[in-house]
C-alpha cells in the first residue's frame, strides 16, 4: 500500500511514480515515510533528524500536510528521529543504497501522557533559576538580544489548572543588552522611562490547555503606564526535584509585543527608510517556582 501511495522503488535506470522527478545523484538514495497519529491522520509538521551511523545529523525537516517525508541522502546506514507535539518520540533504522529508494511505510505515533501538574496552592518565582529576555531587530538586519536582571513573581494553582492565577513584576531599570549605553537610552524617556515608570507588571486572568504540554496564559501587562492584552504561548515543562530535594515547577514561555502598543513610539529612520529599532520585540521566559514558604 505504502508503495502505491508514494512510488515503486526506484534505481538509476528508471524510476516510476511521485519519485521519478527527484534528482538522485549516482551515489545518493531517497529515504521517505509517512507520518500518522493512532487514527491512522497525518501529523503535520513533525520534527525529522536523519543521522549517519557517527549520530552525525545529516538532514532535518518536516511532515508536509499529509504527513509525508521524502529526503535525498548519500547511500548508507542511516537513524531517524520523529517527534510532534503531545507524542511518544519514535525512532528508527534504515540502510539507503545507492539510486535505491529506502521507504520506513507508515510511522504510527503513539500519544504522549502530558507531565503531572503541579500540586494546588501558593508557589514563588524562583529568580535564581529564572530568566526574563527579549530580542528586537536592529537596522533591519542583525538582532540585539537583551534581558531583565530583577524581577519576582508568583503563582496560585487551582484545582484546576484553568483556575489558576499569576503575578509578575519586572524592574525596568534591570534592563540589560551588555552595552551601557544603550542600556542608558532604553532606560530614558525615548523608551522604558524608568523615572516615570519603574515596574511592568503581568497579571493573568486565564489558563487555557492547548493540547499535551501547550497552555495559553493570558492576562494584563502594564508597561510604559499602558495596560493591554497580551498571551503567552507556554510549554510546561512538569514537576522536578532541586539538588537539596526541594520541589520545582518549570516552562518556558513566549510572546511578541509591538512598542507602539504601549506608546514607546520613538524611532530613527536610516537610508532607504530603514527603522534603527524593529516595532516588535519578543519575549522569552524561562521560569521555575518553588512552594511558597
Amino acid at each position: 500500500m505504502f508503495g502505491r501511495w508514494l512510488g515503486n522503488r526506484t534505481n538509476r535506470a528508471g524510476r516510476t511514480g511521485p519519485l521519478s522527478a527527484v534528482p538522485v545523484p549516482a551515489s545518493a538514495g531517497v529515504l521517505s515515510c509517512r507520518v500518522l497519529d493512532p487514527v491512522n491522520e497525518p501529523v503535520r509538521n513533525a520534527e525529522l533528524v536523519v543521522s549517519d551511523a557517527a549520530g552525525r545529523k545529516v538532514v532535518t525537516g518536516g511532515t508536509d500536510p499529509f504527513g509525508s517525508f521524502v529526503t535525498t541522502v548519500p547511500a548508507g546506514d542511516y537513524r531517524l528521529a520523529v517527534s510532534a507535539e503531545g507524542f511518544t518520540p519514535y525512532r528508527a533504522s534504515a540502510t539507503v543504497g545507492e539510486g535505491a529508494h529506502a521507504s520506513l511505510g507508515d510511522v504510527m505515533l503513539q500519544v504522549a501522557q502530558p507531565p503531572a501538574l503541579p500540586e494546588p496552592g501558593d508557589w514563588d518565582l524562583d529568580p535564581l533559576h529564572s530568566s526574563v529576555a527579549f530580542t528586537a531587530r536592529h537596522i533591519g538586519l542583525a538582532r540585539i538580544h537583551g534581558r531583565f536582571n530583577s524581577f519576582a513573581g508568583a503563582i496560585r494553582v487551582g484545582e484546576r489548572m484553568e483556575d489558576s492565577a499569576m503575578h509578575v513584576v519586572i524592574d525596568a531599570a534591570s534592563i540589560d543588552t551588555a552595552v551601557k549605553m544603550r542600556d542608558d537610552h532604553l532606560r530614558s524617556g525615548d523608551f522604558l522611562d524608568v523615572d516615570r515608570f519603574p515596574t511592568m507588571e503581568f497579571y493573568s486572568d486565564r489558563f487555557v490547555h492547548k493540547g499535551g504540554s501547550r497552555w495559553a496564559i493570558s492576562g494584563g501587562l502594564t508597561l510604559h503606564g499602558v495596560t493591554r492584552t497580551v498571551t503567552l504561548d507556554t510549554e510546561y515543562l512538569g514537576v522536578g526535584q532541586g539538588l537539596e530535594g526541594e520541589t520545582r515547577v518549570a516552562c518556558r514561555a513566549t510572546t511578541e509585543l509591538h512598542r507602539d502598543d504601549f506608546t514607546i513610539t520613538w524611532q530613527t529612520m536610516l537610508a532607504r527608510g530603514i527603522a534603527a529599532v524593529g516595532h516588535s520585540i519578543t519575549i522569552d521566559l524561562d521560569i521555575q517556582v518553588i512552594p511558597k514558604s
